[in-house]
């Protein structure tokens, strides 16, 4: 039998990823992806194409495989990485979330985003917007995120940008 999903599932699994980003439940939002996951954020190739490439194209994010995000994870917790000290705070926001299909254990879904940071260094606040669009399989009985795109429509980027601010 082939797993289906609803509209109302897909947005609760993107409630949920969006939620463990700002509360800082790494463990297990890494548990929502994939073993093999992508997870990009192109750059701009100008001002009306993002690349389409991740290997030949600016990539301002990009993890090809889970153990890449996993890596991330560390070494944000370690300290090793200045940028994630202390870490911003933030607040997802998940809007017209839309099941675009899903057929064969495989959904494609689309949605908004907005995200707002507290840059504790610099006492600002930054917002950041876009659009994702994940693909879901099924696998061992629950839906993984097996691919995250993320489009960023900022025009400048004021902030380091993470997995976890964007």
């Amino acid at each position: 039998m082939t797993a289906t999903l609803t509209r109302a599932e897909a947005e609760d699994l993107l409630y949920r990823e969006a939620a463990l980003l700002d509360e800082g439940g790494w463990d297990e939002w890494l548990a929502l992806y994939t073993e093999d996951a992508v997870f990009w954020m192109p750059a701009w190739r100008d001002e009306e194409a993002p690349a389409s490439d991740p290997d030949t194209e600016l990539s301002l994010i990009y993890y090809d495989g889970r153990s890449g995000l996993e890596d991330r994870v560390f070494r944000a917790r370690s300290g090793q990485s200045v940028a994630s000290r202390p870490r911003p705070r933030c607040m997802h926001a998940i809007g017209n979330v839309r099941l675009i299909d899903c057929a064969g254990g495989i959904a494609e879904i689309a949605s908004s985003f907005t995200v707002f940071l507290y840059d504790l260094r610099a006492g600002r606040t930054h917002h950041f917007f876009g659009r994702y669009r994940h693909t879901l399989r099924h696998e061992a009985g629950a839906w993984r995120i097996s691919r995250k795109h993320i489009l960023l429509l900022n025009d400048t980027i004021p902030t380091v940008v993470d997995f976890y601010s964007i």
